[in-house]
């Protein structure tokens, strides 16, 4: 990524729109809004001293809203161009009220609150489409519960979850237990709080607070308006000790998750939504089940599915290789539902295929391998471009020229074709390049012919 950023013939519009494409093969003329970042490219060195100090935080997207991100924030790291960009809709100064901190610790004088969106016009020979996927939204599947029980997650979900960089630093907390981990932090902020209002009191009538509150219950001080104020505060701190402690001690006992679910197929071959296979689903839970395993060793996992398709080259061995090494287990069987256990344990109930028998099996997380879908807007992006939908909306080819679309000179590759992994993307991105170029060569080759 980094020597597409510095090479001299690529220039990058991150953070832009396709709003108009017109002309034709060799010759369009694209119209592109540069959406305003109220940061300025050219200036900002990527520092992060903003968003470090900005007050306003917000769920992030980019860890699938499993941590938060303040107003002004890079969308991932080491992302190209090195910039940062500020969320309009939470940012406290765009929404009228008094803040602009950002703009007092920028050094480089970046932040910029009166930018505009700025329309440019290319002109360009081919167009290549590479806009990915987005992922099945499981919640379509009532009987899997998902967000009704804290512990089922889908995978990109516990991707995020693996990652070091991710909202738990790689460590595989449970949902569940991370909730609660939460609420201890509000709660020890509200009994902070508290604690020094009582302090006050104490010493101002030189008392305990146990002391006066005990003796306001009895009936004393009852005249008193100071002590009865200050009653009240105790009991105040006692409503949130009591579950505080609770939930401390609960604490205690919180591991990271050891016994995986992975339930493949999740809204792909099933009639209801995708038929299709998404292909990369499989490897990707071997994947995951594996470097699970290289974080905590006592880790088993299980994984649930039709079949495991596991066809390109050295995948058959790396499946062998993570039943071996990596304690996974392979269940040939279609999930029917998962249910609450004890201690917010998900419990899945499915067919063994091969014994032929109704089983459930209690996990500390189930993770869901959803379905490749079109990414959205794939329908207006189709009328932008003038090109061709398939059944499932993403973008028609022909099986004997797999990157062409129904348009002359606008080409495909990746997921915005149809599900795929990635070599095979990166395979057929070679292939959209080579026939873009071969499109803008002829183009050219004609235009100086027809000029002679």
């Amino acid at each position: 990524m980094l020597d597409v950023g510095r090479h001299p013939n690529i220039e990058l519009l991150a953070y832009s729109d396709i709003e108009k494409v017109e002309g034709e093969q060799g010759d369009f003329t694209v119209t592109v809004r540069r959406k305003r970042r109220y940061v300025e490219e050219d200036k900002c060195t990527g520092c992060g001293a903003c968003a470090e100090k900005c007050p306003a935080t917000v769920p992030d997207a980019f860890e699938e809203n499993q941590g938060n991100r303040s107003a002004v924030y890079s969308y991932f790291a080491q992302g190209i161009p090195s910039t940062h960009t500020i969320d309009a809709d939470y940012c406290r100064q765009l929404q009228g009220k008094k803040c602009g901190i950002c703009k007092k610790v920028c050094q480089a004088d970046a932040i910029n609150f009166e930018q505009e969106d700025r329309i440019i016009t290319l002109s360009v020979g081919a167009i290549i489409i590479a806009v990915g996927y987005d992922v099945f939204d499981p919640s379509q599947i009532p009987e899997y519960r998902f967000r009704e029980l804290p512990n089922v997650v889908t995978a990109m979900e516990f991707e995020r979850l693996l990652s070091a960089s991710g909202p738990t630093h790689g460590h595989l907390d449970r949902p569940s237990d991370r909730a609660v981990v939460a609420e201890i932090k509000a709660l020890e902020k509200k009994a902070k709080r508290s604690q020094k209002t009582l302090d006050r009191f104490e010493k101002k009538h030189d008392q305990a607070s146990a002391d006066v509150y005990e003796k306001y219950r009895k009936g004393q001080y009852q005249d008193d308006e100071d002590r009865k104020k200050w009653a009240d505060k105790y009991a105040e701190h006692l409503a949130v000790m009591e579950p505080l402690e609770t939930m401390q001690k609960q604490a205690e006992s919180f591991t990271v998750a050891k016994r995986l679910a992975f339930i493949q197929c999740v809204g792909s071959r099933d009639f209801r939504f995708y038929p299709f296979c998404s292909g990369y689903c499989c490897m990707h839970s071997i994947k995951e089940a594996v470097i699970a395993h290289e974080h905590e060793t006592e880790t088993t996992s299980a994984i649930f599915g039709m079949d495991i398709r596991a066809v390109s080259k050295g995948f058959e061995e790396y499946k062998i290789r993570g039943g071996n090494n990596s304690n996974i287990t392979y269940v040939r069987g279609r999930v029917s539902e998962i249910i609450g256990g004890a201690d917010h344990n998900p419990v899945v109930i499915y067919e063994d295929t091969q014994q032929r028998q109704v089983k459930e099996e209690e996990f500390d997380m189930a993770i869901l391998a959803t379905a490749c879908a079109p990414t959205k807007g794939m329908v207006e992006l189709a009328k932008t471009f003038g090109v061709e939908l398939d059944e499932y909306n993403f973008i028609k080819t022909s099986s004997l020229a797999p990157v062409d679309t129904s348009v002359p000179g606008i080409f495909v590759c990746g997921c915005a074709e149809s599900p795929m992994d990635v070599p095979e993307s990166v395979a057929q991105a070679s292939s959209a390049a080579e026939r873009a170029a071969e499109t803008v060569i002829q183009s050219t080759l004609e235009k100086e012919k027809a000029v002679a």
